[in-house]
């Protein structure tokens, strides 16, 4: 499991730093920058997760069908996620282009809502790159060989620093553009990754064999359609689980402006965190692919368990670095000496207090949501996030935020609550898989 986890998990850590880049710069540029920066993640993480999600479904399809040697299986499987990557793209970016009439019905702060369009405009370009590598990665990946992963988005993630640093602050002779430098920059390095990602997976001779490329355009409607039927839940589940935390950036916007910044840190401290558990979880699912296409009911059960173990492992470690160094990382985007930063930074350490008590659920719910993709189980999962985040999760938000007047801290307690519920269930879930079902009931064939 770790020899082919750890390059995903740093590819995850790498990838996450193309918007922790942003969002260090928008802190040096001011708390209202950082305002800006934060709505603007608040719609378009959503989308690009949830887009991530549906394109989810190849790796246990590709997995699969290595596991059952079926390789012209493989070949349609990636095709047709190019095409689903296209489809999706299409529909997505309009609704980022069109940012600036979402946010003022949302009843969001005019001045950050202004930036976070104006962000938009132009980071909206890099959603049909990201959503198309993902597609080479989970095959790369498939194949073994994630370390070529990791490769990729480290170089894409240096050029996005050099050049957000460049078109924000004019460095090196470049415009200062401010916000709108940030987004030009993560558009460009997200086409130059997949660029390098595409190359790879056509030029290497261990893919080169597959023609993922070859008669692109030649129709493959049942499969696509089978992409879709196993994606779209994983895809409703992930959107339901950011989509919950872009409503609590919501929430935060009718509170001020400070706490929208401060919600800002404490989130992209809890994703950097939850980037270490996501890589675990893209293995996890292969491991679990692989073994599920072998017929193999142990090596099932192994991959799934030592996933939970090893994560939990990892997430103590941040539980204790978010409840006793919270100021640490708060001042890593904001600077203390500045009188009006010293409200925001109070705030962002009462929300990474609580980001570090649901740190044990929100590793378990990926790790347990990742083994059960691994068997295709996809559908009863998205009713388990659906009702854990939108029901629990939301509501006890609103609840303790508002009506018990807990302001930024109710909120985080909301989406605690919502982690916890999906924790719980889909760990019930994974236990009881073989009297749902849920594995294959016998070995494969001599000779398959």
């Amino acid at each position: 499991m770790l020899v082919l986890a750890w390059p995903l998990v740093f590819s995850q850590l790498a990838q996450a730093a193309f918007f922790t880049t942003d969002v260090v710069l928008m802190g040096w540029l001011g708390a209202r920058s950082l305002a800006g920066m934060s709505l603007a993640m608040a719609l378009l993480s959503p989308l690009l997760v949830g887009g991530f999600g549906v394109l989810m479904a190849t790796a246990p399809m590709v997995a699969q069908a290595i596991g059952a040697r079926q390789i012209k299986s493989v070949r349609r499987t990636v095709r047709q996620g190019l095409w689903v990557a296209i489809a999706l793209s299409a529909v997505i970016v309009p609704i980022l282009i069109g940012a600036e009439h979402i946010f003022p019905l949302l009843g969001q702060p005019a001045e950050a809502a202004d930036l976070a369009a104006l962000y938009l405009d132009f980071g909206a370009y890099s959603v049909p790159p990201a959503l198309g590598f993902m597609v080479f990665r989970l095959f790369i990946s498939a194949k073994g060989n994630t370390g070529a992963v990791l490769a990729i988005v480290v170089v894409a993630v240096v050029v996005n620093g050099f050049l957000a640093y460049g078109l924000i602050f004019g460095a090196a002779g470049l415009p200062a553009l401010g916000i709108v430098g940030a987004g030009i920059a993560t558009s460009i390095a997200n086409w130059l990754m997949l660029g390098l990602g595409a190359a790879y997976a056509v030029i290497h001779p261990k893919y080169r064999r597959h023609f993922v490329l070859v008669r692109f355009f030649k129709p493959d409607w049942p499969r696509f359609f089978e992409v879709f039927r196993i994606g779209a839940p994983i895809g409703l589940t992930q959107i339901s689980e950011v989509g919950l935390f872009g409503l609590a950036v919501f929430m935060m916007g009718w509170i001020g402006a400070d706490s929208v910044a401060a919600h800002a840190i404490a989130v992209q401290c809890a994703s950097l965190s939850f980037m270490v558990p996501l890589g675990l979880a893209q293995a996890t699912t292969i491991r679990v692919g692989l073994a599920e296409g072998a017929r193999d009911r142990a090596r099932v059960g192994r991959a799934g368990w030592i996933a939970l173990i090893l994560t939990l492992m990892f997430m103590s470690t941040t539980f204790t670095l978010f409840v006793f160094a919270p100021r640490h990382l708060a001042v890593l985007f904001l600077d203390p000496a500045r009188p009006e930063n010293i409200a925001v930074i109070e705030l962002a350490m009462s929300y990474l207090v609580v980001a570090g008590l649901f740190q044990f659920f929100d590793g378990t719910q990926v790790a347990m949501a990742s083994a059960l993709r691994g068997l295709s189980d996809t559908r009863k999962p998205m009713l388990v996030a659906m009702i854990g985040y939108w029901v629990v999760g939301l509501g006890t938000a609103y609840l303790c935020g508002f009506v018990l007047d807990w302001r930024g801290v109710g909120v985080w307690t909301g989406l605690a609550a919502g982690l916890g519920f999906v924790a719980i269930v889909l760990t019930v879930r994974w236990s009881r898989r073989e009297r749902l079902g849920l594995v294959a009931a016998s070995p494969l064939p001599a000779g398959r």
